[in-house]
């Protein structure tokens, strides 16, 4: 069991500026919190190693399961994902320590000549390395080009920049952590495009050995992001699409009349985009997967499945 006292406590995390920098985030509250001191250790997964296509390397996980394997070998003692990059399935030995507060969820574009979606021309070319984007985009009809990308941040920017594509979709919470949202040309409505299930939080993970640690970092958990985020994947985790399908899912916990309630819409679409099932479903925030679940179902028994039927695996990025 992982003392607090003795030592840094060691906080994996992937190399790039987007995961150090929401690593660094998570470490300023666990210092704030633990009162220890917090070291990062780079851990490099097979999404960084690997620069082919997100579709041809395997699906969900690809940029978790070393920072797991780290864990498991006692390598590092905490693990900070994008908590839409998270397997919906439990890892054994593995525990989902905190979930703070969420940034926003939504999708932006980047675009040339500070153009937004509906201002780009058809036949203009859109990169997204997202199934659940590039249904939704398609079924925008505005006739875009969509094309696979990959690389970070500035890497997908910087493609938009040379003239390469004329547009690109990202993660809103991404730019915000980085200081680059000034480079977004328009945030998308949800109506629009709904995010990836989890899109915007963080998912705090150690051993679940690790009994006293568990404890002190539970302390992190925002209670309203953990409810949303609980009823997206179970949509999800219910859809059995994990992240190779074109699912897109939001929730929100709000004030009602008798107290706080959550409320998610969800879609779920074929890879063209030409047909879709949206739901949307309201309930307690403690029966936030409960929620999730019975909304899910409610889309298979009206042609989920079919849907989401794919030529072949595709990562959700």
């Amino acid at each position: 069991m992982t003392s607090l006292r003795q030592g840094a406590l060691r906080l994996g995390t992937r190399a790039s500026l987007l995961a150090t920098t929401q690593s660094q985030t998570v470490a300023e509250l666990i210092r704030a919190r633990l009162g220890c001191e917090v070291e990062l250790v780079e851990v490099t997964t097979e999404g960084d190693r690997n620069t082919a296509s997100l579709a041809t390397l395997g699906g969900t996980g690809v940029f978790v399961s070393a920072l797991r394997d780290a864990l498991l070998r006692d390598q590092i003692d905490v693990a900070v994902h994008s908590l839409k990059d998270l397997p919906t399935g439990r890892q054994e030995g593995i525990a989902l320590a905190a979930c703070p507060e969420r940034e926003d969820p939504r999708d932006v574009v980047v675009a040339r000549d500070g153009l937004t979606l509906g201002e780009l021309p058809a036949g203009s070319r859109v990169g997204t390395g997202s199934p659940r984007r590039a249904a939704q985009l398609r079924a925008l009809g505005l006739g875009l080009e969509i094309a696979d990308i990959r690389g970070n941040v500035d890497t997908r920017i910087g493609k938009v920049r040379s003239g390469e594509y004329d547009a690109v979709i990202l993660a809103r919470a991404g730019l915000a952590r980085i200081g680059r949202l000034d480079d977004a040309t328009e945030v998308l409505d949800p109506l629009q495009m709904l995010p990836a299930p989890g899109q915007g939080a963080l998912a705090i993970e150690c051993r679940d050995a690790d009994v006293d640690l568990l404890g002190e970092l539970a302390g992190l958990d925002d209670p309203r992001t953990r409810a949303a985020v609980e009823a997206e994947r179970a949509v999800l985790a219910t859809l059995e699409g994990g992240c190779s399908a074109p699912v897109g899912a939001l929730a929100e916990v709000a004030e009602g009349e008798d107290g706080d309630e959550i409320w998610i819409r969800a879609v779920a679409l074929s890879h063209d985009g030409a047909l879709s099932v949206r739901m949307s479903a309201s309930g307690r925030p403690d029966d936030a997967e409960g929620v999730g679940k019975r909304l899910a179902s409610d889309m298979l028994a009206d042609g989920a499945t079919h849907l989401m039927e794919a030529p072949a695996k595709r990562q959700n990025a």
